[in-house]
């Protein structure tokens, strides 16, 4: 396995193999021997082509030989990735999945008219759709689930046999309907971008019943990348409302664990074995809360995903899991307030501790519109466009600004998706989404939105920046305790039933870029790890 594209998706045109595939390439070559036991998995290896102009990687390709140095195997198990193996202190630490019983795919709707900012436009859109009476144009409209070609099992004439949980069920076909819209619920579009879905089991292609059979008013989910690594910002982050496919950064799908498993919340979804045994390790009773907000603390902020970025060649996260209870109770104090900003103030509310229920704020200095900054409301004035005054601290939207918003929050990003830009992109005038390929154009449905700038945009946008403004206050100290964690003494992945076992670690290597890292990306060196396993 040789990868041609080190550098990941859509790199610079100049470092691409083929100029014209944004998507990363590889060259495979297989060998079968005559000999050959079928019973035993072949051996993989793995070699990467230097990052750079593709010239240089012509010149590196007519190098290589079968024989020649710089090859990684890669695992032996039937499914496993082509990737180099895990090594080192990051294969010991516990996959994010060990941590849960359950994880599933976010809802994946298959049509943009069923979601937008507000409310009120998908009850317009649904209005318009039943309204319509020419079969072809309505059809046009529904957009019918299309899968190779051939009418799937979302269309017009479709006679559902179930409804969501929590909703009220139309067992009749969408030509047929002439009610009003299913109340549309608040929904966890993208990263810090809640938006409304119209929760009707007949317009969703893939809603995913269990994650609406489990929701509830105390239910979180945690979303992050499975199929690739991400590149930038929080490695995971969380919703209080039900997850898109995409939720994460828009792209690549991903997983969604919930912290529940139940509506009642009297069954936790985090791996009951584990709890037991991080009870019996810090000395006390464990609950789901406190694993969840462990997480969050670990691995929701820039400093992990740069940390691990050796590590993260190959997808699926590692949790790096304390020995020492008192760092795990400060983790646990500090992801609570993570949890709870990114959810909005719905979750983890604590007015004890800081945490009040409602949308956070920063305690003073925060973002706010001044007099004269107001986002003009009107139709002819709709903001198209955003931009910063880093000089200013202003942020432009439109002919409106924003007053005292930091650079960082800015620059905030998830994996490589700027969050205002991507939030923008779905409230500004001009809405259109680049086409990609071949694919069908999506619902004229998604064309009815609102005519002018909405007062509950301004309030939305508002809410996210002092989320962000104080998430990026934490980042420091996540990074701090990410940096003593990785420093002390860490429990590593244990048997199949879930138990953990103790690394006891060297301090004297805190500061070590490598310190919890295996392979280098793209050479055949070996990063030593200075752990020294020792039994409980």
């Amino acid at each position: 396995m040789i990868d041609c594209s080190p550098e990941g998706h859509q790199p610079s045109v100049a470092s691409r193999v083929f100029q014209a595939v944004q998507q990363p390439v590889c060259i495979v070559l297989a060998i079968r021997l005559a000999a050959c036991d079928e019973a035993v998995p072949a051996r993989v290896r793995y070699r990467a082509l230097p990052e750079g102009r593709r010239e240089d990687k012509f010149a590196a390709i007519s190098e290589v030989t079968l024989d020649s140095s710089g090859w990684i195997d890669c695992r032996s198990e039937w499914r496993a990735p082509f990737l180099p193996a895990s090594t080192g202190e990051w294969a010991a630490f516990p996959a994010l999945d060990e941590f849960f019983a359950y994880s599933g795919s976010g809802v994946m709707p298959g049509r943009t008219w069923v979601i937008a900012p507000d409310a009120g436009s998908l009850g317009r859109r649904w209005d318009r759709l039943i309204s319509e009476t020419h079969p072809t144009r309505k059809e046009l409209l529904f957009h019918p689930h299309m899968p190779r070609g051939e009418l799937g099992d979302r269309h017009l004439a479709k006679v559902p046999s179930e409804s969501l949980r929590g909703h009220a069920g139309r067992m009749m076909s969408v030509e047929s309907d002439k009610g009003r819209v299913t109340t549309p619920i608040r929904y966890g579009f993208r990263s810090f971008d809640r938006q409304w879905v119209i929760p009707d089991y007949r317009l969703l292609n893939r809603p995913n019943p269990t994650i609406s059979e489990r929701h509830s008013a105390a239910q979180v989910y945690l979303t992050a990348l499975v199929r690739t690594s991400p590149s930038s910002g929080p490695a995971l982050t969380f919703t209080a409302s039900i997850p898109d496919l995409d939720h994460y950064k828009g792209s690549f799908g991903g997983r969604a664990f919930p912290l529940w498993a139940d509506a009642a919340t009297a069954e936790p979804n985090v791996n009951p074995t584990l709890l037991t045994r991080l009870g019996e390790i810090y000395g006390g009773a464990m609950n789901a809360e406190d694993v969840i907000a462990y997480l969050a603390a670990v691995a929701a902020h820039p400093a992990y995903t740069a940390r691990f970025a050796t590590d993260l060649i190959q997808p699926g996260l590692r949790i790096p899991l304390t020995g020492d209870p008192a760092l795990f109770a400060e983790a646990i104090r500090l992801g609570r307030e993570v949890v709870w900003l990114h959810t909005f103030g719905e979750r983890f509310v604590d007015p004890v501790t800081g945490r009040p229920a409602g949308p956070p704020r920063l305690a003073q200095g925060g973002p706010r519109i001044a007099a004269g900054g107001a986002i003009p409301s009107d139709a002819e004035h709709m903001p198209d466009t955003i931009s910063y005054d880093a000089a200013s601290r202003r942020l432009w939207i439109g002919t409106g600004h924003i007053e005292n918003v930091p650079p960082e929050v800015w620059a905030y990003e998830v994996s490589g998706k700027h969050v205002l830009v991507q939030w923008f992109s779905y409230r500004r005038r001009n809405r259109e989404r680049p086409q990609i390929g071949d694919r069908r154009p999506p619902s004229p449905l998604g064309d009815i939105q609102p005519d002018g700038w909405l007062a509950e945009y301004t309030t939305e946008l508002l809410n996210v920046l002092h989320v962000l403004a104080r998430l990026v206050a934490l980042e420091p100290a996540q990074a701090d305790l990410l940096e003593r964690l990785c420093a002390g003494p860490t429990l590593k992945r244990g048997d199949a039933a879930g138990g953990l076992s103790r690394e006891s670690g060297l301090h004297g290597r805190a500061g070590s870029r490598h310190e919890c890292s295996g392979y280098a990306p793209h050479s055949s060196t070996k990063l030593t790890s200075a752990r020294l396993p020792v039994r409980l």
